[in-house]
């Protein structure tokens, strides 16, 4: 079996509460890659973000589109293998569009974020391999009241239906590199070792396998 140049960038993608950051943990121990996740204790616009969304929705974009591009500035100048808890992508192509479409962030704001995305895009690599958690809302939900985060207490269900249609969407589209999809509804990788083993020979399949 040929095996490929050594991936530097891994990214894993998904809605909230798909076990992105689970994962990421799960397979950055596996791996020996280091990982690199989303700061959402030391975000601080969250807590304001959930509680009153057109007011904070632009705020929170432009830190997350910050904080994401710092995270692949440092992938860029590093050696290692690093796996990243979601991507510059999902902010741009979910979250911001979905915040417009609901009337949570002016079209003024919206627009001006998303072409100051598109200049940041051409600076930036996409990842060697793409892992999206495709999960339905009932096992979103079941998730985010499993870790039971107060900010998230909040979150109504038809903004999670449209962000999986934004992410559906946008998953069909994506042509930057390969995508390894995880059905989440049917692949319980936190408490099951044989689903986290069938993610893992997924992986080895996608990063030396043959051409």
């Amino acid at each position: 079996m040929a095996k490929l140049k050594k991936p530097k960038h891994i990214a894993i993608a998904g809605n909230i509460g798909a076990g992105k950051t689970t994962l990421t943990e799960m397979l950055s121990k596996h791996y020996k890659w280091i990982p690199q996740f989303e700061d959402v204790d030391r975000n601080p616009y969250l807590f304001d973000f959930y509680e009153d969304m057109p007011r904070w929705s632009f705020n929170l974009q432009i830190y997350f589109l910050n904080s994401r591009l710092s995270q692949l500035v440092e992938i860029k100048q590093g050696t290692e293998t690093v796996i990243q808890d979601r991507t510059i992508y999902e902010d741009a192509h979910i979250f911001a569009p979905n915040l417009h479409d609901m009337g949570l962030m002016g079209k003024r704001d919206y627009e001006n974020y998303y072409s100051f995305y598109n200049t940041l895009k051409q600076m930036v690599d996409p990842p060697d391999l793409l892992i999206y958690l495709k999960a339905s809302v009932p096992t979103l939900v079941g998730q985010i009241q499993k870790r039971g985060r107060e900010y998230e207490e909040n979150i109504r269900l038809d903004y999670l239906k449209k962000l999986n249609e934004y992410y559906n969407k946008w998953i069909d589209s994506y042509k930057d590199g390969p995508v390894l999809m995880i059905d989440i509804d049917n692949n319980k990788f936190p408490e099951n070792e044989e689903h986290f083993g069938e993610i893992i020979q997924k992986i080895d399949a996608q990063i030396y396998g043959l051409f």
